[in-house]
């Protein structure tokens, strides 16, 4: 389980608990019950070194080296006055980026102050003084070269039969083991773990666990037949868009996609009536508005809930102090229902069953691999109704009983961020 405790402002969540949770090895070969038993409790664990995050980021301000030798410069180079005015000025956005922060700071300080208390309760947050555990410092220094995902994605676009006929989905079942299907195969279907147990699936020579329950399509925005046409409707459809921004620009760490190119996203499609959307956005407030002005309604979505997923450390303070010019401890997630249905009965039951709190906080311990959210299919689940199905876009990794789609989907799934029960034991 991944949430630790919840309260009406939110919930606390241990997502290397829920990674846990999520990987069970089989008992398949297990002789006698009590094995059995203690089989099924042995599960892939994800290394621990990516949650340890004890100190908080204290960013010194953008341009304060320039600033604190702005009178000397001055005199020598002209330039040096433009560079003071850039940090001095804000810009429209900054300002509108100011506005809003002022507007939700305060909800967001008095509900992780709770939850930050109980978790230091629990024993689940402690003091930088306090214990620590004890994890492999072995990383693997070449994981991003091994999982150059997206790059493979190009592979799927030869593929003349994509367009022309339905392609069925690779099913792995309690006789296969391990699937080992051709390169292209995979990345041209579907991939479903039928069975209870986590399962190993090489691509490319590398290998990627995949929990139960669970289904992928590897392939990037381009190539979306197999899921649309495998008829599947979704109670709940999760997007991490890749925003376009500075940043991702400068770092080229993935490619970004364009407010136009994520409209079309065909949402419509994949929706069951009422459909849960919930999509990650970045602190621009440019992002926020075409969210909720443009992109939802074009979607036929209504906007219903903006939350808040708060970082921490593990001694319990933010990542970022809460005021930070440079970085916010915080993201956004908008939370809408697709409206299609025209029995305005059914449809003021079905809200009130499942009626979505305006705001709610989500806090927890960040991990460090860069953009690996929290789980929220616990979060979730009283939002939607029992047995509901979900899928997640723009996906790094698997969840159990979800489907999952993007163009490196098995990127955190690598079998080298994990540790085997037999390396633990």
């Amino acid at each position: 389980m991944s949430v630790l405790c919840g309260s009406a402002a939110g919930w606390l969540l241990d997502h290397s608990s829920f990674l846990r949770a999520a990987h069970p090895c089989s008992p398949a070969e297990a002789k006698d019950d009590q094995r059995v038993e203690h089989q099924s409790l042995r599960a892939y664990s994800f290394r621990l070194e990516f949650f340890q995050l004890f100190q908080p980021h204290l960013p010194s301000l953008p341009g304060a080296a320039e600033l604190k030798e702005a009178p000397e410069t001055n005199q020598q180079r002209p330039k040096a006055k433009k560079r003071k005015r850039r940090y001095t000025t804000l810009n429209q956005g900054e300002l509108d980026a100011l506005e809003y922060h002022s507007k939700i700071s305060g909800l967001i300080k008095d509900g992780s102050m709770s939850l930050i208390q109980e978790g230091l309760n629990k024993g689940f947050l402690h003091p930088l003084s306090g214990k620590k555990e004890n994890y492999s410092k072995s990383i693997p220094a070449d994981l991003d070269d091994c999982c150059r995902l997206a790059e493979l994605c190009e592979m799927v676009k030869q593929l003349h039969s994509l367009n022309e006929h339905e392609l069925p989905t690779l099913l792995v079942t309690e006789e296969v083991k391990r699937l080992s299907s051709s390169d292209l195969e995979l990345l041209s279907h579907i991939t479903e773990n039928s069975t209870d147990w986590t399962t190993i699936i090489t691509l490319m020579g590398q290998n990627y666990l995949m929990p139960p329950k669970s289904s992928f399509l590897l392939s990037d925005i381009s190539c979306l037949q197999p899921l649309l046409q495998s008829n599947r409707k979704y109670d709940v459809i999760v997007l991490d868009p890749p925003w376009q921004n500075k940043s991702v620009k400068r770092s080229k760490r993935y490619s970004h996609l364009s407010s136009w190119q994520i409209k079309q996203i065909p949402i419509p499609e994949l929706a069951a009536p009422d459909c849960l959307v919930v999509t990650w956005v970045t602190n621009r407030q440019k992002h926020l508005q075409f969210v909720k002005d443009d992109l939802f309604p074009h979607w036929s979505v209504e906007v219903l809930a903006e939350w808040h997923w708060v970082k921490i450390t593990r001694a319990g303070e933010f990542v970022f102090p809460l005021d930070s010019i440079h970085k916010k401890p915080y993201e956004v997630l908008v939370l809408g229902r697709v409206r299609r249905s025209t029995d305005s009965l059914s449809r003021e039951a079905e809200s009130d069953a499942f009626a979505l709190p305006y705001h709610k906080i989500i806090v927890s311990v960040p991990c460090m691999l860069h953009s690996y959210k929290p789980p929220l299919a616990e979060v979730l689940q009283e939002f939607v109704k029992p047995e509901a199905k979900c899928l997640e876009l723009f996906a790094r990794n698997l969840q159990p009983g979800w489907t999952s789609w993007g163009n490196e989907v098995l990127k955190f799934q690598h079998i080298d961020y994990f540790i085997s029960p037999e390396t633990e034991s």
